[in-house]
C-alpha cells in the first residue's frame, strides 16, 4: 500500500452523569456508516492506555467506515505503523513510559505527511501546544462532547483530502513536464508513463512497438529527456524514408573518396550521438546486411565508415521503433533474430487512440488550443462533430486525430467547426451501409482493394505529393512508400 497521509486522533472516554462514560472517535466523515462502493477505506490507529477508551473509539469509527488499528503503548504503535499503511492516529499525549510528545515526534519522522490531533488535560495545556510545536494538526483539551470531536475531525479531514489531491496533482504536472507532449490519463497511458521512467534511468537498448500515428518518436524523446542523456545529443533516423546505400553511410559515415562525389570525410550519425541516443524508427525497413552491421557495431561497440579501414569506438544508447510485427518478419526469415533480442531488452508498447478513447477530449483540447493559437482566434467544435470524432475508431491514431482538427480549422468558415468541415473519411466511416443478405451473390470488396484506392485516388488528386497525401490520409510517410511499393501503383507512374 502506497503512503498517504496520516491523520493522528486521541481518544478519551467522556464522563456521563450515570458513572458510565462514552469515547470519541472519527476521522474524514462520511454520511453513511459505510463507504461507498469502490471508496478506499481509511486506516486508524487509536494509541491509549485504556482499554474501554480502545475499544469505545474503535466501535465508533468502525460504524463510520473506517479500518482499525489499536495500541496500548508506544512500542505496539511503532509496529502498526511500520506494516500498515495508517491515514489517522488517534493519539494520547500522557502514554505511560513513553510519552505522547515523543511518540508524535516519531511519527511526524516515519510519516511526515501525517497531520495530527492531540488531546490533553485543560491542566496541562502547555503539552499540546509543545505538541503543535512538533507538527500536531489541533489539540482539543478534556472533558469535550461529541459534536465538538467530530466538527474537530470534518476540518482535519478536508485538511487531509485537500493534501491528497494537491500531491496527485504536483504529481500529474511533474509527469506531463517529464513526456513533454505526451497527452494522455487512461490507465493503458500511466502504464506506459511509468514504463518509461524506468526506461529512463536505464542505459540498455529498448525497443518501441506501436501502429503508425502513435507517437512512437515522442515516447523515445521523453525516454531520452527524462533521464541522464538528456544533456546530450538525440538523433532520430528514419530507416524507413532512405535508400540502403543512404542509410549505411549516415549511420556509419564514410571516408573521403569511398565512392564517386565523396570529395571528403563524413563522421556518421552513430558518432555524432557520443554519450547521447539515437532513435531508429522503423527498424523493420532495413535491409538484411544493415542489420547485420547494425547488429555488430552494437555487439563491439564501435563501427567502421564505408570505405575505411578502421574501426571507431561509438558510446550511444539505442532506441528503436517499429509498427510491423518483428516476431513474423523473423520467423519469415527477413529480419535477424540476434538483433531483435539485442534491441528488446525492455518494450514500451504504446495502444492504439482505440484503446484510449478516453484520452481523445484531451487532446482534441490539446490541439485545437495549439490551433487557434496559430490562428489568432478561438476554436470550437460543434456538437455534432464532437459526438462524430468520440466515436470514430481512428485507425491512424493521434496523428489523424490531429490532422483531422487542422484540416476541420482550415476550411472552417468560422469559429465553429462543423461535421462538414472534418475529413470525408471521418464522415463517410460513420455512415450506416446496407449489409447484403448472404446467398445473393453480392461483392464484398476486400480491405486491400478500398486501401489500394484510397491511396491511388489521393495521389492522383495531389498531383503525386506523397507528403501531402500521407497527411492527408492520416498516415506516416513511411507507411504511405511501403504501401506503394506493396500495391505496385508505380504501374500507374506514383513511383
Amino acid at each position: 500500500m502506497e503512503d498517504r497521509p496520516a491523520v493522528a486522533f486521541l481518544a478519551h472516554p467522556q464522563p456521563k452523569g450515570d458513572g458510565t462514560s462514552i469515547v470519541m472517535a472519527s476521522a474524514v466523515p462520511m454520511s453513511a456508516s459505510s463507504p461507498a462502493p469502490g471508496a478506499e477505506l481509511l486506516n486508524l490507529l487509536i494509541v491509549d492506555d485504556e482499554r474501554a477508551v480502545r475499544e469505545g473509539c474503535q466501535e465508533a469509527a468502525e460504524s463510520l467506515g473506517f479500518q482499525c488499528y489499536t495500541a496500548e503503548n508506544a512500542d505496539s504503535a511503532y509496529k502498526i505503523l511500520d506494516s500498515r499503511g495508517i491515514d489517522v492516529v488517534l493519539l494520547d499525549v500522557h502514554l505511560p513510559n513513553s510519552g505522547g510528545v515523543e511518540l508524535l515526534r516519531e511519527i511526524k519522522h516515519r510519516r511526515p505527511q501525517a497531520a495530527i490531533i492531540v488531546t490533553t488535560g485543560a491542566a496541562t495545556v502547555h503539552s499540546a501546544v509543545r505538541a503543535m510545536q512538533q507538527g500536531a494538526y489541533d489539540y482539543v483539551t478534556k472533558p469535550f462532547d461529541l459534536d465538538e470531536m467530530k466538527l474537530l475531525l470534518e476540518r482535519v479531514a478536508g485538511h487531509v483530502k485537500m493534501a491528497v489531491e494537491n500531491r496527485v496533482l504536483r504529481q500529474k504536472i511533474k509527469s506531463k513536464e517529464g513526456f513533454g507532449n505526451i497527452i494522455g490519463r487512461s490507465p493503458e497511458m500511466e502504464k506506459l508513463y511509468r514504463l518509461i521512467c524506468k526506461a529512463a534511468g536505464a542505459s540498455h537498448s529498448v525497443l518501441i512497438l506501436g501502429e503508425s500515428g502513435t507517437g512512437k518518436e515522442l515516447v523515445a524523446r521523453a525516454v531520452h529527456f527524462s533521464g541522464p542523456y538528456r544533456h546530450h545529443p538525440f538523433i532520430p533516423v528514419d530507416c524507413g524514408s532512405l535508400v540502403p546505400t543512404l542509410i549505411e553511410t549516415e549511420l556509419f559515415g564514410y571516408v573521403k573518396g569511398a565512392f564517386t562525389g565523396a570529395h571528403k570525410a563524413k563522421e556518421g550519425l552513430l558518432s555524432l550521438g557520443e554519450g547521447g541516443t539515437i532513435f531508429l524508427d522503423e527498424i523493420g525497413e532495413l535491409s538484411p546486411e544493415l542489420q547485420s552491421k547494425l547488429l555488430r557495431a552494437l555487439q563491439e561497440k564501435e563501427i567502421r565508415p564505408v570505405g575505411g579501414t578502421k574501426s571507431l569506438p561509438i558510446h550511444v544508447r539505442i532506441l528503436a521503433a517499429t509498427n510491423c510485427n518483428l516476431e513474423a518478419a523473423i520467423a519469415e526469415g527477413r529480419f535477424r533474430k540476434e538483433l531483435y533480442f539485442r534491441l528488446n531488452v525492455l518494450t514500451l508498447r504504446i495502444p492504439p487512440l482505440r484503446e484510449r478513447k478516453q484520452d481523445i477530449p484531451l487532446l482534441i483540447g490539446h490541439f485545437i488550443s495549439r490551433i487557434s493559437r496559430l490562428n489568432g482566434h478561438q476554436l470550437t467544435l460543434s456538437d455534432e462533430a464532437l459526438k462524430l470524432i468520440l466515436s470514430y475508431d481512428w485507425p491512424g491514431n493521434v496523428r489523424e486525430l490531429e490532422n483531422c482538427l487542422e484540416r476541420a480549422a482550415a476550411v472552417s468558415s468560422g469559429p465553429l467547426m462543423h461535421v462538414g468541415d472534418l475529413p470525408t473519411g471521418v464522415q463517410n466511416a460513420m455512415q450506416p451501409r446496407p449489409l447484403a443478405a448472404a446467398g445473393n451473390g453480392a461483392q464484398v470488396t476486400p480491405m486491400a482493394a478500398l486501401e489500394k484506392m484510397a491511396i491511388l485516388n489521393a495521389m492522383q488528386q495531389l498531383h503525386g505529393d506523397k507528403i501531402e497525401t500521407a497527411r492527408q490520409l492520416g498516415i506516416g510517410k513511411t507507411t504511405l512508400y511501403r504501401k506503394l511499393k506493396e500495391y505496385k501503383l508505380s504501374e500507374f507512374g506514383l513511383l
